[in-house]
């Protein structure tokens, strides 16, 4: 038995490595080397996933990956792209709150993870991703190195997109550990943390290396900083105004209680944005849907006529609020935030830094105390706003009612993707399913239909909406300790972007759907260079793809039609689910200018030639 296979059975027969210290099933100082360190180093921190492709940049790392998953203290997934690994990652942390990492080679491998992760990047999602890199002997140049005279160009590259460091003195792994684990431990927006682990450095052993002193994992406190004086500022600032909307952000997950509750005592709208549909039950009489860019008729109505805005859990992303045009009618502007420059992000603002729940707890009791109570009779603006939303929701059921239009690819008629989409969506919910919208006209659509009671119900990129993140996303569900059924909804060009999932699901036992949603062209695009251009170029191309033929050529995946109608969607969405393994249905859809085709836009956007009247309007709001 080796020195590393000793101390796995150790580590496996006593729980933790402090713990096989102090029984005296191993001594407090070994000789370990590095690769074995960061594994070690990280499994106290409690990751124990990991998940990518191994390369001649990572070979002593994935020995010691082998030995340690032999005694069950690690778990490693092999997949077809490094892409695929970094949205799988992104997609675990988002659903299970737990650090997964993705392991990479040096070279064209780890820039592909780093493409990736954008995705953990654009919504806050504290990952480890651990690379190959070029020797520290710089003995010339390293096989797939930035071929440049110059050190370090990979961590140069890398901490634009993340917290970054790199391992060329074997000893610095600790200090490594310990900012990884405060940057995944920290509470609000974290992302990806990079370790960078040159190819020599990796299998170099550290003499003596203490095994009490790898980090453990860091929990932030919450911050409570709403003190008397903020609280007083921002109950003055609610007597003084009629018409208040609350807009949330992913950082209000955990709020929904606190959320509604406020809304009732200050007689305020509550409008979601595209990734917190949720928090909030849809059902909430106070509750708008979407708004933004392409957000709802309800919540854009509710943001535009707000004279204060309580902004809770977000960043100022461009469609989120109109590039900065929604808030038409506001005097002023309530943020709480984590994040100062996210919490400062308007001008007449009052920030509120710190822990949302926690602070909206106090400010909830302080406004008891000063008073308020839910009204029994509704007020002028409860009336507007709840007409505003009965509005929107005949505009939705009457997209729901519409039958097959004839679309000129496909010379037949078939779906609209509103009627597609919404099929879908209540399978899944019904299902009890979770759903990953991918990007494009698929998640614009999409992010409108759903009417999620619960958090965790949806789950899309938003920030970069990277084509080809939902039919990864869907890999995650094999790296959970619990049984989850999950359906990607993506469009056929995003589907063709991250293919792999078709044989990376047989592999690794993933059980659920992929919808393609086939209109044989980038719709979004293509709807936004007739509005504004008049006329589309080169966002759609003239070849038929039989996606369920081609689902089906990979022995272990169930190829389905979905059909022009939809009894035949649900009959083969029921099919699916009944299936042990991954199933994939191909729906032709309408792409078209009949308006019940699609859910429509309702908000500005600071893109192509709208920017000259985008941006003259934010500058006259002053915000």
């Amino acid at each position: 038995m080796t020195p590393t296979e000793k101390r796995a059975r150790a580590f496996a027969d006593a729980g933790t490595v402090s713990d096989a210290v102090a029984s005296g099933a191993v001594e407090q100082f070994q000789d370990l080397s590095v690769a074995e360190a960061l594994v070690i180093g990280l499994r106290n921190q409690g990751v124990e996933k990991y998940i990518g492709i191994f390369g001649h940049g990572s070979t002593a790392i994935a020995d010691v990956l082998r030995v340690y998953e032999e005694y069950g203290l690690v778990s490693t997934w092999n997949v077809r792209h490094e892409t695929e690994a970094s949205h799988a990652a992104t997609a675990y942390k988002m659903l299970t709150g737990e650090t997964p990492a993705v392991f990479t080679s040096i070279g064209p491998g780890s820039m592909h993870a780093f493409a990736g992760s954008l995705v953990a990047a654009s919504n806050g999602a504290g990952v480890y991703h651990i690379y190959g890199d070029e020797t520290t002997h710089d003995e010339g140049f390293n096989f797939q190195q930035i071929p440049r005279d110059e050190q370090g160009l990979f961590l140069k590259l890398h901490s634009v997109m993340g917290n970054t460091y790199s391992l060329y003195e074997p000893y610095s792994l600790f200090t490594a550990l310990r900012r990884g684990a405060i940057h995944m431990g920290k509470r609000g927006f974290s992302g990806p943390f990079f370790l960078l682990a040159p190819m020599n450095v990796q299998p170099f052993v550290m003499r003596g290396c203490n095994l009490l002193a790898f980090p453990s994992g860091y929990s932030e406190t919450a911050v409570h900083a709403a003190g008397g004086e903020i609280l007083e500022n921002a109950t003055e600032l609610v007597r003084n105004s009629e018409k208040i909307t609350i807009k949330i952000g992913g950082g209000a997950r955990g709020c929904g209680k606190e959320i509604t509750e406020l809304a009732g005592l200050i007689d305020a709208a509550i409008v979601s944005g595209p990734g917190s549909t949720g928090i909030v039950p849809y059902s909430e009489e106070r509750y708008m849907s979407v708004g933004g860019s392409k957000g709802s008729l309800s919540g854009n109505f509710c943001m535009n006529r707000a004279d204060l805005v309580i902004i809770i859990g977000a960043r100022g992303v461009c469609q989120w609020d109109c590039s900065g045009t929604a808030w038409k009618n506001a005097r002023h502007i309530i943020n709480f935030n984590t994040e100062s420059q996210h919490a400062g992000h308007y001008n007449r603002t009052l920030p509120v830094p710190g822990d949302a729940r926690t602070n909206l707890s106090q400010w909830i009791s302080y406004l008891k105390e000063k008073g308020f109570s839910a009204e029994t009779t509704a007020s002028k603006w409860a009336e507007e706003i709840s007409s505003k939303k009965a509005e929107w929701q005949e505009f939705k059921n009457e997209r729901y009612r519409c039958e097959p239009l004839y679309d000129d690819a496909w010379k037949m008629k078939v779906m609209t993707q509103p009627v597609a989409i919404k099929t879908v969506v209540d399978f899944a919910d019904s299902a009890g399913a979770v759903k990953y919208f991918d990007a494009g006209d698929v998640q614009a659509n999409g992010f409108q239909i759903v009417e999620d009671e619960n958090e965790y119900q949806t789950f899309t990129d938003t920030g970069s909406s990277y084509m080809g993140f939902a039919p990864c996303a869907i890999m995650a569900t094999a790296m959970c300790d619990r049984d989850i059924y999950a359906i990607a909804l993506c469009g056929d060009g995003s589907f063709m972007m991250n293919p792999q999932i078709l044989i990376d699901a047989v592999e690794h036992g993933v059980r659920g759907c992929v919808v393609v949603f086939d209109n044989r062209r980038m719709s979004a695009i293509s709807g936004l260079q007739k509005d504004q251009y008049g006329k589309d170029y080169r966002t759609w191309d003239s070849v038929e793809v039989d996606y369920a033929a081609m689902a089906s050529s990979v022995r272990g995946v169930q190829g389905l039609y979905g059909g022009t109608d939809t009894d035949t969607l649900k009959a083969a969405l029921q099919k699916s689910l009944e299936y042990d393994g991954l199933s994939l249905i191909h729906v032709p859809v309408y792409y078209g200018d009949n308006e019940l085709g699609g859910m429509g836009v309702f908000g500005d956007w600071n893109v192509g030639n709208w920017c000259e009247s985008v941006q003259k309007e934010r500058h006259r709001l002053g915000f």
